[in-house]
């Protein structure tokens, strides 16, 4: 066979025919041949992550056909971004002679975790609707489901809930229970594995499942060829009438660079959020939750802290887990407000010795699916700009820390930029929802309300 890189003059060169002059010089004759697989997969990386979408959406179908036309072959393609071809070569390098894919843990659910602990109020009714009706009948009634909402809202109960009802009652039904980065990583060890096996057997371990629940989906933002995997995944799972929960911490149009195809299927069936609990909600959680663990609180104590933190449920049980440790080794029989004040200086004390502008910024990026070299970096593509902007506006407000530090931070960028990211984004807080919910999120990621 030819070079690859001789063949793969002439795909350009039969693109140059098929496509207008603009997608071709922007998209195409900038691409770099990563690798041509076994003969069998051919691994492209795009000039950027646009380029690499609007590839995907808009070009694939003249590409894949330039391809066969010169290899001669069945021949996969896989368009990569820079970030993507950073963690194949990252894999890579591991030099995996094999893949197996064991199925330990993938549907191993808390025994905690049920629908009958599962605090109900006007916050998180209708969901709890949803996931009841689901786990009752899997694959007939919402499908696919969707849950989305902040952190420690409840997401990852109720998939444990559905996951535990189904096992207790149909327990020939096989589910298959993975985080969005569990799948990412199968997908990449399959592609680099030297064996066609690895990737079939990917596939067979994710497509022959009844039930498939997928946590946190956001993170398929920006991973193209994860994102291709997942979409074949969720058709052949849909056609075949098997049922598919995905939790996000947004809804599905809000995740940034996510395939409109996909984001089309994941809105298809049911799509309910989960909000933060009123304080009445949150009260009785406290309650449920000292009952299961055999706490004595105070009933004050536990208005106390259903007060003191309202957008975070996990955060909320952590600290009334931190209460009753604190009365245990004063030998209290009772936790009292004594202990709840220790325990909340303690945990806002804690808070502020680990926030700074690492932190912050680390949590911008895993809310945004964005590499962090790229926001404190020079590149300006419109996936980076709002996520450095509220990286900024978010240093400013919670740091005392001078302007020009923070340029500084951000690739050396002048103080009136850091000034210009601070005001609009204070002023998108007012008009637009979206980044309204993005800042509370990240805020309750890093635990600052």
């Amino acid at each position: 066979m030819e070079n690859i890189n001789s063949l793969w003059q002439k795909v350009l060169g039969k693109l140059q025919i098929s496509l207008s002059s603009v997608p071709y010089e922007l998209w195409f004759e900038p691409i770099e041949v990563l690798e041509y697989k076994d003969n069998k997969v051919l691994i492209l990386v795009a000039p950027s992550t646009t380029a690499r979408n609007q590839i995907l959406k808009n070009h694939l179908g003249a590409l894949e056909d330039a391809v066969k036309t010169v290899f001669d072959a069945e021949t996969e393609i896989n368009v990569l971004d820079a970030q993507e071809k950073e963690d194949y070569l990252a894999e890579k390098s591991k030099q995996p002679s094999s893949v197996t894919f064991e199925d330990e843990e993938d549907s191993a659910f808390n025994e905690k975790f049920t629908f009958e602990n599962f605090v109900v109020g006007k916050s998180n009714q209708f969901v709890y609707a949803g996931a009841r009706a689901v786990a009752e009948s899997p694959g007939q009634r919402f499908n696919p489901f969707f849950i989305y909402g902040g952190v420690g809202l409840g997401k990852t109960h109720l998939l444990h809930a559905i996951g535990n009802h189904i096992k207790k009652t149909a327990p020939h039904i096989k589910i298959k229970y993975v985080t969005c980065e569990k799948f990412m990583n199968d997908y990449i060890e399959s592609m680099l594995s030297k064996r066609e096996e690895s990737k079939l057997a990917m596939r067979e371990r994710y497509r022959n499942v009844d039930v498939l629940m997928v946590d946190d989906i956001q993170f398929l933002s920006g991973r193209a060829g994860t994102q291709e995997e997942f979409f074949h995944t969720f058709n052949d799972l849909y056609q075949n009438q098997k049922q598919i929960i995905i939790t996000s911490d947004r809804p599905p149009n809000e995740i940034a660079t996510l395939a409109e195809r996909l984001s089309t299927r994941f809105a298809s069936g049911l799509t309910q959020d989960i909000q933060a609990p009123d304080f009445e909600t949150r009260v009785a959680i406290l309650r449920t939750k000292a009952q299961q663990e055999r706490y004595f609180i105070d009933e004050d104590v536990i208005a106390f802290i259903a007060d003191k933190i309202s957008t975070n449920i996990r955060e909320m049980v952590a600290l009334l887990s931190k209460v009753h440790f604190l009365a245990t080794l004063q030998g209290k029989k009772s936790a009292t407000i004594a202990e709840a004040r220790e325990a909340l200086n303690q945990s806002i004390d804690t808070q502020k010795e680990n926030l700074n502008m690492d932190t912050i910024t680390d949590a911008v990026c895993s809310y945004y699916g964005v590499m962090k070299g790229d926001v404190v970096g020079k590149k300006k593509s419109k996936e980076i700009v709002e996520p450095r902007m509220v990286a900024e506006y978010l240093i400013t407000e919670l740091l005392g820390v001078p302007l020009l530090s923070i340029g500084k931070f951000f690739g050396g960028r002048d103080h009136s930029t850091i000034v210009y990211a601070r005001d609009k984004i204070t002023e998108l807080i007012k008009t637009d929802p979206a980044v309204k919910k993005a800042v509370g999120d990240i805020k309750s990621m890093i635990s600052v309300n």
